[in-house]
């Protein structure tokens, strides 16, 4: 099971493993109130697409887009998280950004899932 999560919420025992997926650490958090199992930052989108998108020169639909082509690039990182899905049963992925529903998060568990 893959899940999403705001990283600044309260971890809970049914997050099961939580794998950071931001470029940059959370701020104002220390490692211990983040409990990140995993920080993995290279799955992240590129600088690049993340300040267009935070500086909205693009769409949700368009950031969701050029995601994916960088994803289809990572397909190792995309593996190795589900490896860690077998092996615990359940992943978390935290991410910082205040929406819920529009982040990479969401676009990684899509994406694991074979949702489009």
């Amino acid at each position: 099971m893959i899940r999403t999560k705001r990283v600044y919420e309260k971890p809970a025992k049914d997050d099961g493993f939580r794998v950071l997926v931001d470029r940059l650490w959370p701020r104002g958090l220390t490692k211990e109130k983040a409990a990140a199992d995993l920080w993995l930052k290279e799955i992240a989108p590129s600088d690049a697409l993340r300040k267009e998108f935070h500086a909205g020169k693009v769409t949700w639909p368009e950031f969701e887009k050029k995601y994916r082509a960088e994803l289809a690039k990572k397909k190792e990182l995309l593996d190795e998280i589900r490896g860690l899905e077998k092996q615990h049963g359940k992943v978390t992925l935290v991410f910082g950004r205040n929406d819920e529903k529009q982040n990479q998060a969401v676009v990684i568990a899509n994406e694991l899932k074979g949702k489009r």
